[in-house]
C-alpha cells in the first residue's frame, strides 16, 4: 500500500517535471498523511499543458452520502480498479499523476516495525498513478479527493512489504492522463511495479509514525533497526490493505 508520502522538491522543478505552465505555490512536505491535501496533476480538456490542483488524500466516490468513507479509500489495487463501484468510473474518466519525491513503507516484525524512505535514485519528483473524484455534500459543499492505485511489490519492495504504489516514468504521463473512457481497460497492463534499480530505500526514524511530524528529520537515514517501535495508533502504514 502507499500511506505516507512527501513532496520536497522546489515548485519550478515540479512544474517542468510534469508540464504545468504557472508554477505551483507549495511548501517543502516532509510527511504527507492521508485526509490532507496532495498535488494532484490533470491533463486540461484542450492543450498540453496541465494544471496542478490540491485534493484531499481519500477518495470519495460521487454517490458517498459522508465524507468519511475518504479515509478507507487512500489506494485502489490497480488489479481489481476496473470492477470496484468506488473506483471504476474514476478509473475510466478521471485519471490524475499524484506528484511525489518519496514514500514511506513499513517492515514488520511481530509487533515492531522499522519505517523506510523509498526515492528514485536521482531523487527527482515522480508522478503516481491516481485517481479523482468531486463529492457534494448534502448541504452544497464540494470536496475534490484522489487515490493512489498500488500493485505488488518489486524485488526492491518485496523484504519489506508486498505491496507498492504504481510509480509512472515520465513517457507514460500523457497516455495515463489522456487515454480515453472507452480504452482506459488498456492500461491496467502498463500499472506492474517500476523496476527495483529506479529506487533507493534506507530507514528513518520512526517519528514518522505521528502525521504532525513534518521536517527534514523524518527523511534522514538511520541506522537499520535502531529505532525501532510499535507504530503509533494513527500510523497508517498498516491500514487500510483491504484497499491498498
Amino acid at each position: 500500500m502507499c500511506g505516507r508520502i512527501t513532496l520536497t522538491a522546489e515548485p519550478r522543478i515540479i512544474a517542468t517535471q510534469f508540464g504545468i505552465a504557472t508554477v505551483p505555490d507549495l511548501i517543502p512536505r516532509y510527511n504527507i498523511s492521508p485526509s490532507q491535501p496532495v498535488a494532484a496533476i490533470l491533463a486540461r480538456e484542450s492543450g498540453a499543458q496541465r494544471i496542478l490542483k490540491m485534493m484531499r488524500w481519500g477518495l470519495i466516490p460521487s454517490w458517498a452520502k459522508d465524507a468519511t468513507i475518504g479515509n478507507r479509500m487512500i489506494n485502489a489495487r490497480s488489479e481489481t480498479v476496473t470492477q470496484k463501484p468506488a473506483f471504476r468510473d474514476a478509473f475510466r474518466r478521471r485519471r490524475c499523476l499524484i506528484a511525489a519525491d518519496g514514500f514511506y513503507e513499513w517492515a514488520r516484525a511481530g509487533k515492531r516495525s522499522q519505517p523506510h524512505y523509498f526515492q528514485l535514485a536521482s531523487r527527482q519528483p515522480f508522478g503516481l498513478a491516481g485517481l479523482w473524484e468531486r463529492w457534494r455534500g448534502p448541504q452544497g459543499e464540494q470536496i475534490e479527493s484522489c487515490t493512489i492505485l498500488t500493485t505488488g511489490a518489486n524485488a526492491l519492495m518485496a523484504p519489506i512489504h508486498q505491496r507498492m504504489p504504481v510509480i509512472l516514468a515520465p513517457d507514460a504521463y500523457e497516455e495515463w492522463l489522456r487515454t480515453p473512457a472507452e480504452r482506459a481497460d488498456e492500461l491496467v497492463a502498463s500499472l506492474g511495479p517500476c523496476p527495483e534499480d529506479w529506487l533507493r530505500v534506507h530507514p528513518v526514524d520512526p517519528m514518522v509514525n505521528r502525521p504532525d511530524c513534518d521536517t527534514p528529520a523524518c527523511i534522514e537515514a538511520i541506522a537499520e533497526g535502531s529505532k525501532e517501535t510499535e507504530p503509533a495508533a494513527d500510523d497508517s502504514s498498516g491500514q487500510l490493505d483491504l484497499f491498498g
